[in-house]
């Protein structure tokens, strides 16, 4: 088990529930439409959200942003060490450095102290495309012994100076070297790990290279804070990773879909069906599995395990429940109401 951490009331490591967070694209100096983005945030289950600060105006807008949120705020601090002073002061819950960006030793010892004294902790962002270049001399490249050594030695800077209030991350665009750095990390610290696979793309491929990654290491008992990184809104960041602790059964409440593929057996619109239940239900927040099935051989059967759902068939379809056939339904009425036996049921 990890040791455990403690941001603004989120706990994370030590056996606490995997946390989900995300970041703001805003302008962090726009305090009101950054604080309303990680409002939709908080609403979507993000657990925490990191705000980017790369100036002083944005530094000190955390003292506003603050005024508006209920989820702790990380600030995300790179090569000038007095952000991160004023984001403390400000009232960041964590802060986001690269010890080896911050600048000269008496730097890094003031972050350490001024977020000791707080009681704010630290994460040690290392990421593949930025590794120091003895490393890269060293290892002969980006390879996990040479992120794993990057990380451990931030950690005894900030161990130099009696800061021990750690996250650590080791990221990489490449699923395989970030899963094999990860692993490699494991063993070595029983510090708290924020996973997630950087740079992972646009919203089709890197919802699935996160997936794979960040889902890899979470089997393993790997992992005990996570965040999609999209070339997308950060909402759907918020919803994949969601969606990947739900797979896991590491989160609940809210619907679990499932749906057959199509097949030459479907006689009715299943994409279509499948889209119109999921958009009518999206607002649900009982822990229930609702099936769409597109015939009567993906439906009430192999469906049965679900709490609700729908079997199409040609023009009609049947509506069941706990396995068991409810009533026969016109195809344009089957999502209408299937949603309304859910609703009645609440």
């Amino acid at each position: 088990m990890t040791k455990q951490i403690n941001a603004g009331g989120l706990l994370i490591g030590g056996g606490a529930p995997v946390s989900l967070q995300s970041m703001t694209n805003t302008k962090t100096e726009d305090y009101e439409s950054t604080a309303r983005q990680i409002n939709e945030l908080a609403a979507l289950g993000c657990d925490i959200v990191r705000v980017a600060v790369p100036t002083m105006a944005a530094a000190n807008a955390i003292e506003e942003i603050k005024k508006r949120i209920t989820v702790p705020l990380v600030a995300d601090i790179h090569f000038d060490h007095r952000l991160a002073l004023r984001s403390a002061e400000a009232g960041a819950d964590k802060i986001r450095i690269n010890p080896g960006n911050i600048g000269s030793p008496e730097k890094v010892r003031a972050v350490a102290e001024e977020c000791r004294k707080r009681g704010i902790p630290i994460r040690i962002g290392v990421n593949g495309g930025s590794l120091e270049k003895h490393l890269l001399e060293k290892y002969g490249g980006v390879t996990p012994e040479a992120m794993l050594e990057s990380a451990l030695g931030h950690v005894s800077l900030l161990n130099k100076y009696d800061f021990d209030d750690i996250c650590i991350s080791v990221k990489s665009s490449s699923v395989p070297l970030t899963i094999a750095a990860y692993r490699l990390l494991s063993k070595e610290t029983d510090y708290p790990l924020h996973l997630g696979v950087t740079e992972a793309g646009t919203e089709y491929a890197g919802v699935i290279r996160s997936a794979v990654g960040i889902g890899a290491l979470l089997c393993d008992g790997i992992g005990d804070t996570i965040r999609v990184s999209l070339t997308a809104e950060p909402q759907k960041e918020a919803k994949a990773g969601l969606e990947i602790l739900k797979c896991l059964g590491l989160r609940r409440g809210g619907v679990r879909f499932i749906s057959c593929p199509t097949c030459g057996r479907t006689e009715i619109d299943l994409i279509g069906l499948a889209a119109e239940v999921e958009e009518k239900l999206k607002n649900v927040k009982r822990d229930i599995t609702v099936a769409v099935m597109g015939c009567v051989v993906n439906g009430p059967g192999e469906a049965s395990a679900a709490d609700y759902g729908v079997a199409g068939g040609k023009g009609e379809g049947l509506l069941f429940k706990k396995g068991r056939i409810i009533k026969k339904v016109p195809a344009e009425k089957l999502a209408a109401e299937l949603a309304l036996m859910i609703e009645k049921d609440d």
